[in-house]
């Protein structure tokens, strides 16, 4: 396991930038404690944690991982994206060589409420790597601009518009299954937040702060209802 420089700079910022107080971590400063230094303690206690789950779930991860897949890379690289301005996130993509990198922004490492949260988090975007959702969706992505452009070569476009109806097939044909793809993540990472000694339902109880992306088509993500259900289900499977 590898924690890149950017958890660092979170450790830094503990004593210069505070958290929105939508997004500290929920404790009491200490009596007599001042703003500042009850932000300092925020931060560090949010870095702590990260560190911790890291330390946990990544094992766990790893070693579904190598269960459920084939010669799969399943050496997780977890990062701290600390560029400035970063919204709260969490993403899972690929460095050059193939290796499955996992990054958490600052603002959500300050916004989960608990270390369940962020050990689903974590455990949900693993499942991404684990479920090969990158290369389906590239394959997606490129069935979609195949189509879209043998169309627009059929109604005449010109090259021009071949290269734009690619784009858009492109675009279309990575969105078709995402939906899924989330509920997919859901599902493993539950699997893998109990496994790791957390709780998956709380975990899944960020879903409740975040804005609901309800059932729009070709939208991104499921209505966050659905993505609690299936964390429930599959929970109670187990």
């Amino acid at each position: 396991m590898r924690v890149l420089a950017g958890l660092m700079m979170a450790l830094a910022l503990a004593g210069c930038m505070a958290p929105a107080p939508s997004q500290a971590p929920h404790q009491s400063a200490p009596a007599g404690v001042g703003t500042s230094v009850a932000a300092k303690l925020s931060a560090q206690r949010a870095a702590k944690q990260f560190v911790e789950v890291v330390k946990t779930v990544e094992p766990v991860a790893e070693q579904e991982c190598r269960a459920r897949t084939t010669g799969a890379n399943c050496d997780f690289q977890i990062v701290v994206d600390d560029r400035p301005g970063q919204p709260s996130n969490a993403y899972q993509t690929l460095d050059k060589s193939g290796r499955p990198v996992i990054a958490f922004t600052l603002a959500l490492i300050a916004d989960v409420r608990n270390a369940d949260e962020l050990a689903f988090v974590m455990g949900h975007e693993t499942a991404h790597h684990i479920a090969g959702h990158i290369a389906r969706q590239q394959e997606n992505a490129a069935a979609g601009a195949v189509i879209f452009a043998g169309l627009a070569v059929l109604t005449g476009a010109d090259e021009s518009g071949v290269q734009t109806a690619q784009e858009l097939g492109a675009a279309v044909g990575a969105r078709s299954y995402s939906k899924e793809y989330e509920l997919e993540a859901d599902a493993l990472g539950t699997i893998i937040t109990r496994k790791a000694g957390y709780d998956p339902v709380i975990g899944a109880a960020f879903f409740t702060r975040i804005p609901d992306p309800g059932d729009r088509f070709l939208g991104t993500h499921p209505p966050n209802a659905s993505r609690i259900e299936t964390v429930r289900r599959v929970d109670a499977s187990m």
